[in-house]
């Protein structure tokens, strides 16, 4: 899943986008609404954490913006304009959900789960292929009934090749998808994440992958 934080306070941003990166999101942080309209358009979110009241371009116009495109992204705001007129506003925009600051953050991860859940395009509930059952709801991950301990990263690139199946996606497919922008894409992350994630998996392979192309999961889909 991937997730951008739009807030202009500093200190809150990378305090949420951190905390959002350890539940296995990748994260992207724009500081005003300027940065945030870029990035909406040459990156693909699953959902948008939206302050109201931003700088470059105003919360409420932004999010006008973002819903009223084709590709449809979930929109939370976040704000500290909790009324029960200032909700009815924010919904009124388009927001798809809103939550008042401060907040929990455990309430703050259900509440983007729960979002990217309710996509028109959103990924089924459960993931099965090659004897491999994801479940990106409760979190859990087994193969021929055998329940396996992933690391946040591993799990997410798992879930990114069960959804893309049959398809391949390249080493740089699962930096954007897995990681953020932040992720350096000379390293040999990926590579190393899955080769982490084969050894889990065990035999026989079900993670196959095409010099040039990319990887990919087989067997039936």
């Amino acid at each position: 899943m991937r997730v951008l934080v739009v807030e202009d306070a500093r200190p809150l941003a990378d305090v949420v986008a951190e905390g959002l990166r350890d539940q296995g999101m990748a994260v992207d942080i724009a500081r005003d609404g300027l940065e945030a309209a870029a990035k909406v358009d040459v990156n693909t979110y699953d959902v948008v954490v939206l302050d109201r009241d931003l700088p470059g371009i105003h919360g409420d116009t932004l999010c006008q913006m973002i819903t009223g495109r084709d590709n449809r992204v979930m929109v939370l705001m976040l704000t500290a304009a909790d009324s029960p007129g200032d909700r009815v506003s924010g919904l009124g925009l388009g927001a798809d959900d809103y939550l008042a600051k401060p907040f929990h953050f455990a309430e703050l991860v259900l509440r983007i789960r729960s979002l990217a859940r309710r996509q028109p395009s959103a990924r089924a509930r459960t993931l099965r292929s090659g004897g491999i059952e994801l479940d990106p709801v409760r979190r859990t991950v087994s193969r021929d009934g055998r329940r396996l301990d992933l690391s946040v990263k591993e799990f997410a690139v798992l879930e990114a090749l069960l959804h893309a199946a049959p398809a391949f996606l390249s080493a740089e497919d699962l930096l954007e998808q897995v990681w953020d922008e932040q992720a350096d894409p000379f390293t040999n992350t990926v590579t190393v994440t899955v080769g982490r994630l084969r050894r889990k998996l065990g035999d026989p392979p079900v993670i196959t992958t095409t010099p040039g192309v990319g990887y990919h999961i087989a067997g039936p889909h």
